[in-house]
C-alpha cells in the first residue's frame, strides 16, 4: 500500500500532527493565538478532512509571519508543496495558505488562515477586496486540489460534488473535456494534464494518481 492508503487515515495521527504545526506556530510569534477551526474546532472531522488551522498575530508581525511559514512548517514535516489563494494574496489583513507534506495523505492537507489581530473578529475579511486578490498562482496545482476533493467527495457518498470539482478542475486549465463517468480515469486524466501544462507539478500529480488508484475500489461504479 502506498502512502496515501487508506490504512493511514488514522485521525490520532492528524491530530497529532495538528498539535505540532500549532506549537510551532505559537512559539514562533510572541502574543500570537494559533487554533483549530472548521470540522476539527466542531469535533465533526471525518477521516479524509483537511488540517484547518487559525494563526492570529500581532498587526506588526503580520507580513513576517507570512513569511516565515514555509520554513517554520518544515521543521514540523518536510513541505511538499504550498500555494496562496489568490483571493487573498495580497492582502495586508489576512492570508490563506495550502500545504501538503511529505509522506502523508493528500487529505490531510494544511489549510492555514494568518489573520492580523485587528481584524480578526471580521469573518471574511479582504474576501470581496479586489485590491486583495494576486495574479500569482498555478491554476495546475489549483485543478489538482479539485481532483483530491473529488477522490473526496466520492468517499463521502457525493458523486456530483465530485463530478463539479472536476469540471471545474478542467475548466481552470482550460482543458476541454468530457467526463466519462469513469471516476478513476476522470481523475488520472486531469491529474495529467495539469502536470503536462506545468511539469514541476508532475510528482503531486503521480500523488494523485495514487491516492485515486489506492481508493479506486471505492470510488463507485463507473456512471455513479
Amino acid at each position: 500500500m502506498s502512502e496515501e492508503g487508506p490504512g493511514d487515515l488514522d485521525p490520532a495521527r492528524r491530530a497529532a500532527l495538528a498539535q505540532r504545526l500549532l506549537g510551532a506556530l505559537r512559539s514562533h510569534c510572541a502574543g500570537s493565538k494559533a487554533e483549530p477551526r472548521g470540522s476539527l474546532a466542531r469535533g465533526t472531522a471525518d477521516a479524509y478532512s483537511d488540517i484547518d488551522l487559525r494563526w492570529t498575530v500581532p498587526d506588526g508581525r503580520f507580513a513576517d509571519c507570512v513569511a516565515a511559514v514555509p520554513e517554520l512548517l518544515g521543521t514540523v514535516r518536510h513541505v511538499a508543496s504550498l500555494r496562496v489563494d489568490p483571493e487573498l494574496g495580497n492582502s495586508r489583513g489576512r492570508r490563506l495558505l495550502f500545504v501538503d507534506f511529505d509522506g502523508l495523505p493528500l487529505f490531510w492537507r494544511l489549510d492555514l488562515e494568518i489573520v492580523a489581530l485587528s481584524v480578526a473578529d471580521r469573518p471574511g475579511y479582504d474576501q470581496d477586496n479586489p485590491a486583495a486578490r494576486s495574479d500569482d498562482w498555478s491554476r495546475p496545482a489549483s485543478a489538482l486540489a479539485n481532483a483530491v476533493a473529488a477522490v473526496k467527495a466520492l468517499l463521502r457518498g457525493r458523486p456530483e460534488t465530485a463530478r463539479g470539482l472536476l469540471e471545474r478542475g478542467f475548466a481552470r486549465i482550460g482543458v476541454a473535456d468530457t467526463l466519462s463517468g469513469d471516476w478513476f480515469a476522470d481523475i488520472t486524466r486531469l491529474a495529467r494534464a495539469a502536470a503536462a501544462i506545468e511539469p514541476a507539478r508532475g510528482p503531486l500529480a503521480e500523488r494523485v494518481v495514487r491516492l485515486a488508484a489506492d481508493h479506486r475500489p471505492d470510488l463507485g461504479r463507473p456512471g455513479r
